[in-house]
């Protein structure tokens, strides 16, 4: 209960807090600490519902209604129970959940819920917030410059890990349920490292080549830029920018990790840093994966819904557009600009693209679908990459490709 006073306050990352409560609180062993996380996520993910059907948000209230979510009986948790907790959790039982508002039975804040509704029809909608209702699969992304997949599959099922190759990604492996893979030596090794299955295909759509010039304008904690390093197997000059050195701190050991010497950390203090200015009309190819809503990840982080609001959006389109605005000054004419949210709202996606489009006419949009098909990728969304859980079984990803004129 006590972790769920902390996270529920929303004023961090859930992620990061349950990091901190369990600092704080060494005594909780390993299965104990997997349960608290269970419990904990399953409660924000179904926050709304939860308060409804436990009255309150008290946050004992909330755990054991969110026990019941997860199958528990009211008479397996008869040794927890104080008081009148029998007469409110068989009510909460017993609710008919049909009866509810769509937005308080999927636990979407109402400004979220009505975006989405305009977005979606009543059907697509639903599959879509119950998928963002189910936890993420964990999915790690081979190194093909240390290791195979084929081996790295044949490694996990030697440790008795189930592990199968991702549908779409080329260097992807999805694993039957949580291990612990901190100390495994295919991770301590570099030959894999934890990254969704629509962030790896990001790094096709940018498609670098040997001895070019990259940018991952970005690259926060440098999954991507790694990637993108593979691909390019390690030569050219690989720049990975970010503005909170924290982030980019990140990068430093999973750099070491992945045998990769092309690639290049910088903080940089905005799109306008001397860093980006020299670089002008020199790059080839540049990945925009700007900060957003987030909301295409709920399934991994599902305070996401409480902690931003509809005023957000606002802010955040500006950030983006000024983001992509800044980038496009280092491509070379014919080169590539890539794109990319993991959010679901047009605003954060189509609308910035076109804004963008009008404002630039040396930029023209190309089709991500026949990109991927070019290197044997068989998934077609379309001119842009919009990715969904319920429809791809994997995060919510938008990208759009750009090419300047020559």
């Amino acid at each position: 209960m006590s972790a769920l006073q902390v996270i529920l306050g929303l004023t961090r990352p859930a992620d990061v807090a349950l990091r901190m409560f369990f600092r704080d609180h060494p005594e909780l062993g390993q299965q104990d600490r997997g349960f608290v996380a269970e419990l904990t996520f399953t409660v924000l993910r179904h926050l709304r519902l939860l308060e409804r059907l436990a009255g309150e948000a008290q946050p004992r209230r909330l755990a054991l209604t969110a026990l019941l979510q997860i199958g528990y009986s009211v008479r397996e948790l008869s040794p927890l129970l104080t008081g009148g907790d029998e007469a409110w959790l068989v009510q909460a039982r017993a609710a008919d959940l049909a009866q509810l508002e769509p937005a308080v039975r999927l636990s979407l804040p109402d400004w979220l819920y009505d975006r989405l509704s305009a977005l979606h029809n009543g059907t697509e909608l639903l599959a879509l917030a119950q998928a963002l209702l189910q936890p993420a699969p964990l999915d790690l992304r081979v190194n093909t410059v240390t290791a195979k997949r084929d081996e790295v599959l044949a490694a996990l099922e030697r440790d008795g890990i189930g592990a199968a190759a991702t549908r779409y990604s080329p260097v992807g492996v999805r694993l039957q349920g949580k291990p612990a893979l901190q100390r495994h030596p295919l991770f301590l090794e570099g030959k894999v490292e934890v990254q969704d299955e629509a962030s790896q295909l990001l790094a096709y759509l940018v498609a670098p080549k040997r001895r070019e010039m990259v940018v991952d304008f970005c690259a926060g904690a440098g999954g991507k830029t790694l990637a993108l390093g593979a691909l390019m197997h390690s030569e050219g000059r690989l720049y990975a920018f970010d503005t909170a050195a924290r982030r980019l701190a990140n990068l430093k050991p999973r750099l070491r990790r992945s045998g990769l010497s092309n690639v290049h950390p910088q903080v940089i203090a905005n799109a306008s840093d001397v860093r980006v200015k020299r670089l002008t009309s020199k790059i080839d190819r540049v990945l925009v994966d700007v900060p957003c809503t987030g909301f295409g990840t709920l399934r991994r982080n599902p305070d996401l819904k409480w902690r931003q609001r509809a005023e957000s959006v606002t802010e955040l389109t500006a950030k983006q557009r000024a983001i992509l605005e800044g980038a496009a000054g280092l491509i070379k004419p014919g080169g590539r600009l890539v794109y990319a949210t993991c959010s679901l709202l047009r605003e954060e996606n189509e609308a910035i693209v076109e804004a963008f489009l009008r404002k630039r006419p040396d930029y023209t949009r190309l089709h991500c679908g026949e990109i991927l098909l070019q290197q044997g990728i068989h998934l077609d969304t379309g001119e842009y990459f919009q990715v969904y859980p319920h429809v791809h079984a994997m995060d919510g990803f938008f990208a759009a490709v750009l090419q300047r004129a020559k």
